[in-house]
């Protein structure tokens, strides 16, 4: 069941702006078009699970982005557009059984996006790796990637990458040992 978060954050570990904005992330200069590993990440992912927010930022990009299942988690959302019917499924419910679900499906890789719905995987314990990117911008205020936890969890660093245009990736595994 291994869980995955694949996100990028500004250096005071916001992932978006209070409005829920990202322009920021196209503020860095990317001259090779690196696509930071995102590319070889999904390949592994057999599934996405993303948040309603995240749902709809992601409608505004225009062209769809993925061509693995998405599963939108949401007790207020009841309709799909049509053109994305046959690739996104809305599911609700608590969250292990929604996983539980999920991996019964054959989906055992997933993808975990969207800032509240990370806060409650990390909550409940339900995320087993972490790649995050660290952007060289304090935002000062925003939507963060991490809050309250009912425990402390430990992740041990598994790889930490330094690129020239000043991001920093690394990558984490839980440590339930």
């Amino acid at each position: 069941m291994p869980n995955h978060i694949y996100i990028a954050t500004s250096l005071d570990g916001f992932i978006a702006t209070t409005d829920g904005g990202i322009d920021w992330l196209n503020d860095i200069p990317n001259p090779d078009g690196s696509d930071y590993g995102y590319t070889n990440f999904m390949q592994k992912m057999d599934a996405l699970v993303m948040g309603r927010k995240t749902f709809q930022v992601v409608l505004g990009f225009g062209e769809w982005p993925y061509d693995k299942p998405v599963f939108v988690l949401s007790n207020s959302l009841t309709s799909i557009p049509d053109n994305l019917k046959d690739k996104v499924k809305i599911v609700s419910g608590d969250l292990k059984s929604v996983i539980s679900d999920l991996n019964k499906q054959g989906y055992q890789n997933l993808y975990i996006d969207g800032g509240k719905v990370i806060q409650s995987f990390l909550c409940e314990d339900l995320i087993d790796e972490m790649t995050i990117t660290r952007i060289p911008i304090l935002l000062g205020s925003g939507i963060p990637l991490f809050g309250e936890l009912k425990q402390r969890l430990k992740f041990t660093n598994k790889n930490t990458q330094a690129f020239g245009n000043g991001l920093v990736m690394s990558s984490y595994v839980r440590d339930r040992g």
